[in-house]
């Protein structure tokens, strides 16, 4: 079969095709998903596996904000370290 039959004619029968397409990964990703929370909650560890998972959340959310709230060092501070070291540069 070629590229040309495969395609939908026009674009309302493209846009359907993509609906179900979507309706059709999201329902079997939901019914995998279900499947796992209730492996999950059939666990006898269900406690300790939640509160592993929030710390978890903390560590991430933690590193998350280091890397992305770190205020930049001081304009005059960077300034005047470069001229110490180039005082220092000069000394020698």
């Amino acid at each position: 079969m070629t590229r040309e039959a495969e395609r939908p004619g026009n674009l309302e029968e493209q846009a359907v095709l993509l609906v179900a397409g979507l309706a059709d990964l999201a329902v079997s990703t939901l019914g995998s998903t279900l499947g796992t929370v209730r492996g999950l909650l059939r666990r006898s560890d269900t406690a300790e596996l939640a509160a592993e998972a929030e710390r978890d959340l903390i560590a991430r959310g933690r590193l998350t904000l280091d890397r992305y709230a770190a205020a930049p060092p001081a304009h005059l501070e960077v300034l005047a370290r470069h001229a110490l070291a180039r005082q220092a540069g000069d000394g020698v």
